[in-house]
Parts: C-alpha cells; structure tokens; sequence
C-alpha cells in the first residue's frame, strides 16, 4: 500500500438525482441547455406561505428499480441516495462483488435527515396536529430510520455491499462537500481504497418552508417560479429550496489506471472552516471562505491562476452572494475577475446538504465536456458583484481544475479543488 500522502484519490463513477432529470446525463443536459427545474410547490398547498417556490425532482422510485419494500422503508432523501449510489457504481465499471468489502466505505451528507418522512409521520400519529398527545401506534414500523440520519449511510451500504467506515456527514449546506472531502481523507490516510460518497436531501416539506419563511431567507418571487432563482442579479432576493442527490465513486489513482477505469477528475485539495461568528449572519469579508480556499489550492499545489472554473455557491442571498464574490477576490486575487463564475443553483435550487456534491458532479461534468454551466436568470448585474458570472448561456471552455465551494449556516465554509491528474505532479 501506498503511504498516506502519496495516495492520490480521483472520481471514477458519477450519480445523480436532481430536479429537472434523473441521472447525470439528464443533470448535465439541463445545466448546458440553461434550462431551469423552479416551479410552484406541488408536494402540498403552498398557499399559506411566504414563499411558495421550489425545485422539485421528478422522482419514481418503483420505475428507478426499488422494490416496495425499500420504499416502505425509506424516506425519499435515503431513496434518492440509493438510486443514486447505483448510477455512480455502474458508472463506474468497478466489480462491487469482487473488492474486500472491509476496504470499501461509505459517506453521505445530508443537512436535514428524513424531513419529508418525520413530517409525514408527525401529521399521521397527532391526526394532522389535532391530538397534543400523539397516537404511536399509527407510525409506520421503520420511524426510527427516519428520526436518525445513520440510516441513510447504512441503506447505501447495504446497496452496494460496502463493510468499511460507514459515515453521515451533517454540515448544513456544505454538508455535500465535506462527505467527499471526508471520503477522500479515508482514502488518503489508508483506511479504505474504495468510497462511495456523496449528499442527499429532500427538504421540500411544510416545516422547512415555514423554518425559511420565519428568517426570510428563500424568494417570495412567486408569481414567476421559472425565473425565481437568479444569483449574483441585482434583483435577487432570496433562494430557491430544492431536492436531490449526487454520488461518487472514488478510489486511489494508480489502482484506476491500473483497471483501465475512466477517470474524471482528482479530488486534489479539500479544506473547511467555521466563522465562529453568527448562525446565518456571514462577514462581508469573506474571510474564512477565502482562507478555505487558500488552504485547498495548497493542498492541490495549485495557484489561483491554474483555476479554470469557479463553482459558485451562489445561494441568491443578498449577503452570501457579496461574500462570496469578496471571497474569490481575497483568495484568487486578480485572477478572480479573469476566471468564469456560475451557480447552477439558478438552475436546479438550492438542496441544502446535498447540492454541494450536486455542484461537484456539475464541476466534474464541466471539466468532461469543456462546457461551463451558465447562471440562469441573470440580465441585472449587483455592482458589487462584478466577477464573470457566465450569464444566461453555457461557455465552451478548456477547464482542467475547477474550484468549487459551499457556504452553510453556522458559519461552515467549504472549498474542494478538482483537477485532471496529470495537471498535477505527483
């Protein structure tokens, strides 16, 4: 076995569920065409809310290969983390069977657990919230699953037979990018030398809409749900809540070549910090952003000029986004204003705990297809804002190492390089 650091770890099997389109080719055909996936709710009447919009997948769990019995079980966050986990795996060429399941682990993110299912639930057992003392014995069998987030790693483990560390990964929003930074850690320190890993969060639910509505963070941009997300735009004024999944597989680089495997991209940095400031308030600075950033260009021996692409958060907050930018300029220097930017959360909302490893399959998918994704629905740039934002249209552009990163509530700030292996010295 390769010592620690010199294991060097890359993405070799994508999966993804996301609004629009089931499965990474539907994900990245959405994101280069510039199409968008907001729309009015439909999971309930979203009537008595501030905010009424969202991204919602078009997800049949029976036509996707689950049986009954797995979707009795599990909550539509878990779903889409095995559906998705089995697209990576196939992705990937690699014999799941025929690897030393003590080697193999497993790593998801997800910011808000089994929402949809507790929710579910709640409204079941108190009669739609009538009984102040509920009744338990109309809770489905399997409400345990739901009230711990474990679950999720351990349904995804069962899927694909993996016996190494079993790991939920829960950061608020940079909860996508920290279960892949997690993973690629494991394999770099010699822990395991397969990981399947990635995010999953299905949001979309009464109580989450109410817990956004109460802070004012999400768009009340009702009236136009197409056009509702639109980072970095001076007339923006909120997010867009959506849903969705993202998995990976990832493995050391010499036993991919060694296959024949087709290779994405390196994970060649990956750093986080905390504020340490306010649970939703961000400095204008970008401080820690900026240092998280510093800290993943270090670790991938990179400049900020070998940067091609920068994966935004890009939230369409006011704030975040003026932090964000200020960020990139801090840690990028001039460089910053000659990179292209772009959030595809104009595209496909804001998933919470899994869009950071979303916005990872759509970096890795840029760097596959020389394509970056654009940032939908912006036509009226915020002076304060002034970076390439790629507005409205997908770039053709040679990316080899694309930056992306996360910004979360409690002060989590995350940055993740990827990068093609030879851009790289070993």
């Amino acid at each position: 076995m390769s010592g620690a650091h010199s294991r060097r770890v890359v993405i070799t099997g994508i999966g993804v569920t996301a609004p629009g389109g089931v499965g990474s080719k539907n994900f990245w055909s959405l994101l280069s065409d510039g199409r968008t996936a907001t729309r009015r709710i439909s999971f309930f009447d979203p009537s008595p809310f501030r905010s009424q919009v969202a991204a919602e997948a078009d997800f049949d769990a029976e036509l996707l290969g689950l049986s009954p019995q797995e979707i009795r079980r599990m909550d539509r966050a878990a779903q889409f983390a095995v559906v998705t986990a089995r697209e990576a795996v196939a992705d990937s060429g690699l014999e799941f069977a025929s690897l030393d399941p003590h080697r193999t682990g497993v790593t998801v993110g997800s910011a808000v657990g089994a929402t949809m299912g507790l929710d579910q639930e709640y409204r079941t057992v108190s009669d739609s919230g009538r009984l102040d003392l509920v009744d338990h014995e109309y809770a489905v069998p399997h409400l345990y699953n739901y009230l711990v987030p474990s679950s999720f790693a351990a349904e995804v483990a069962w899927a694909v037979g993996a016996e190494g560390p079993a790991t939920v990964v829960s950061t608020g929003c940079t909860s996508g990018l920290d279960a892949v930074g997690y993973a690629t850690e494991l394999i770099r320190e010699g822990s395991a030398d397969v990981m399947v890993a990635g995010a999953a969060d299905a949001p979309i639910s009464p109580i989450t809409v109410a817990c956004f509505d109460a802070i004012k963070a999400t768009t009340p941009r009702n009236e136009d749900p197409e056009h509702a997300s639109r980072p970095f735009d001076g007339t923006r004024n909120g997010f867009v809540l959506g849903e969705g999944s993202a998995v990976f597989v990832l493995e050391e680089l010499d036993s991919a070549l060694r296959r024949g495997a087709h290779v994405y991209a390196e994970i060649a940095g990956y750093a986080t910090r905390s504020n340490a400031f306010h649970m939703t308030g961000l400095r204008p600075d970008g401080r820690e952003m900026a240092e998280a950033i510093r800290i993943a260009l270090d670790e991938a021996r990179l400049n900020p000029e070998d940067i091609d692409y920068v994966n935004a958060h890009g939230s369409g907050t006011k704030q975040n986004d003026r932090h964000e930018t200020a960020a990139f300029k801090r840690s990028l220097g001039d460089h910053a204003y000659a990179v292209p930017v772009s959030s595809i959360k104009s595209m496909v909302g804001h998933s919470l705990g899994a869009i950071g490893s979303i916005e990872i399959a759509a970096s890795a998918l840029a760097m596959e297809h020389g394509v970056v994704p654009p940032t939908a629905n912006l036509h009226t740039p915020d002076p304060e804002c002034d970076l390439d934002y790629v507005p409205r249209t997908a770039r053709d552009w040679k990316t080899d190492a694309v930056l992306s990163v996360g910004s979360g509530f409690g002060g989590f700030q995350s940055a993740i390089v990827l990068a093609r292996p030879d851009r790289r010295t070993a």
